[in-house]
């Protein structure tokens, strides 16, 4: 099947209960989607379909065929520029081992999207389907705010 994934089309071969999560990883190479529970609790395999966040681990490949896939290797600009809330995540040192950041941007990414001005509150809500096992919320959080223009 061909699959949209980060602005690129991709052919891969899918069988049909193969999580999105898995063909992004394992047959795409994008690492960058990690697999924590593997059941849509942590939000570490947070992508943006049709730029509303999922968990990659929960959704099955072919369900995503025609539709625009980001993950978290897609935010980079061509010239290597990182995305405002990549940029803005390093800025607040916010990842502390590491391992949630990519979700943890992902779902920044999609709010900031949609509300470019958000409260710390409305991204505290934004980011709640992100566990942190380090703790690191609050520079989450800052990270975002930062992005956003409201933090200097």
């Amino acid at each position: 099947m061909s699959l949209n994934v980060n602005g690129r089309t991709r052919r891969v071969d899918v069988t049909p209960q193969e999580t999105l999560a898995h063909t992004l990883r394992y047959k795409l190479g994008l690492t960058g989607t990690k697999i924590g529970c593997n059941r849509g609790e942590c939000g570490a395999c947070t992508v943006t379909v049709d730029d509303v966040t999922n968990y990659a681990c929960s959704t099955l490949t072919h369900s995503v065929k025609g539709r625009q896939v980001v993950t978290v290797e897609g935010l980079r600009a061509a010239d290597g520029t990182l995305h405002a809330v990549q940029q803005a995540f390093i800025d607040e040192l916010s990842p502390q081992c590491g391992f949630c950041t990519p979700g943890q941007i992902m779902s920044a990414v999609a709010l900031l999207k949609t509300n470019p001005q958000p409260t710390r509150e409305e991204a505290r809500q934004a980011l709640s389907g992100n566990l942190c096992r380090c703790g690191a919320y609050d520079h989450y959080l800052n990270g975002v705010m930062r992005a956003s223009g409201q933090l200097s």
